[in-house]
């Protein structure tokens, strides 16, 4: 008799809703283990477990805010109490300030930093160890057009963007450092994609109406779409793609 394949274990951080849950979607199946976390969305967080559990995951839920700097630690020693160990790191949490340079305070700016850059150096930090002894050990993080578009046409995400622009040279960085035990660290670049129906959005309709023109495939992109992107880099298959910004956009101009 065959020995049965040992359980896959995910942590996906900002998964109540958007990006996030599709994630948890595509990603739940007989022998993978969950632990969606959201910062307070616990509906959210509980329909998406519903789903993952119906399509045969294990599910464990976790509620942290991580602009506080400890909610980092506690989610990965939660992953490991919960599903027993920790295979793959799906860092998504995060959001988009639109709001220009001196429309900002530094209040603003630092919170941008602590839910996206220093969230992830603090995941990453306490998941180092469980990660190093991990058989296909994968990072995702997800970042956004915003650091890498700078046109007139296209709107402008300065403190969130900057965060984001941190979090692609720590996955970088982290790639070099993990490579020869194995485990691979990527991030994945979403551009306009669709919301959630009442969720918000940091664009009005006709600003988004007015971006379609920009990209070149003349529609949104779906949550479904990036979720297919960081399935298979969390996959086993995926052995040799390490070090990568993946972008999802729609041919959008970078």
């Amino acid at each position: 008799m065959s020995k049965a394949a040992p359980m896959r274990r995910i942590l996906v951080t900002g998964a109540a809703s958007g990006i996030g849950a599709a994630i948890c979607r595509r990603m739940a199946a007989p022998g993978m283990a969950l632990l969606i976390h959201t910062r307070r969305n616990r509906e959210g967080c509980e329909n998406v477990a519903a789903e993952a559990r119906a399509a045969g995951a294990e599910v464990a839920i976790a509620l942290g805010d991580l602009t506080e700097v400890e909610t980092a630690g506690k989610l990965v020693e939660a992953a490991i109490a919960k599903l027993g160990g920790l295979d793959v790191l799906v860092s998504n949490a995060g959001y988009a300030l639109a709001r220009q340079i001196g429309a900002f305070d530094m209040t603003a700016f630092e919170a941008a930093h602590q839910t996206i850059t220093v969230a992830f150096l603090g995941l990453v930090t306490a998941a180092l160890p469980h990660l190093q002894r991990a058989e296909n050990g994968r990072v995702v993080a997800i970042s956004a057009f915003g650091a890498h578009v700078f046109r007139p046409d296209v709107p402008a995400f300065p403190a969130s963007a900057a965060a984001k622009a941190g979090l692609e040279v720590l996955v970088r960085a982290l790639a070099v450092q993990l490579a020869a035990t194995g485990t691979t660290v990527n991030a994945v670049v979403p551009g306009f994609i669709a919301k959630d129906p009442g969720t918000h959005s940091s664009l009005t309709p006709e600003q988004w109406a007015e971006q379609l023109k920009r990209v070149p495939m003349g529609r949104l992109g779906h949550p479904d779409e990036v979720a297919e992107v960081v399935a298979f880099l969390a996959s086993k298959p995926a052995a040799y793609v390490t070090g990568q910004t993946i972008h999802v956009n729609g041919g959008l101009a970078i």
